[in-house]
């Protein structure tokens, strides 16, 4: 199971509003060269996130973005889901209102308690860490200063 750029993109927007939460907006602009992402795809991901209630805009010259909630009322799992929908690795573990579909091998078929157990066992992770343990987690690695050396993505 591989997350989309949407959603590694996303995470990593919304840790550069954590870093600044309660100093006031940050300028898309300055997310954008923190985490090295296209301004323009981060403004698709920032009103997705605004939509959901996580982020909000702040008009004016001293205007921008910053977290609706404090992070340690955000989760990842908030997170990935705004961005990229419910975390399930077969639509049949889905509700309806996630686009689920009822199967017709449901009740009798093995493969989908794996199903079962690995979208459950994703969601607990992902619900599991908020934007304030990814924060503790930073200060407790001594993680580099992105201001001072912006970051250029994964190695592959």
């Amino acid at each position: 199971m591989k997350l989309s750029t949407k959603g590694r993109y996303g995470l990593r927007a919304m840790f550069a509003l954590a870093k600044s939460y309660g100093e006031g907006p940050l300028p898309l602009g300055e997310v954008a060269m923190q985490e090295a992402i296209s301004e323009a795809y981060l403004e698709q991901l920032v009103l997705t996130l605004r939509r959901t209630g996580l982020v909000r805009s702040v008009r004016g010259a001293q205007g921008g973005y910053e977290l609706a909630k404090a992070p340690e009322e955000i989760t990842v799992g908030d997170i990935i889901r705004a961005l990229d929908g419910p975390m399930a690795p077969s639509v049949c573990v889905m509700n309806e209102k996630e686009g689920g579909a009822k199967c017709a091998r449901s009740g009798g078929c093995v493969t989908q308690i794996v199903w079962e157990k690995i979208r459950d066992g994703l969601n607990e992770v992902l619900d599991g860490i908020t934007l304030q343990s990814m924060l503790d987690d930073e200060k407790r690695l001594g993680a580099f200063n992105t201001q001072e050396k912006p970051y250029k993505g994964c190695v592959k």
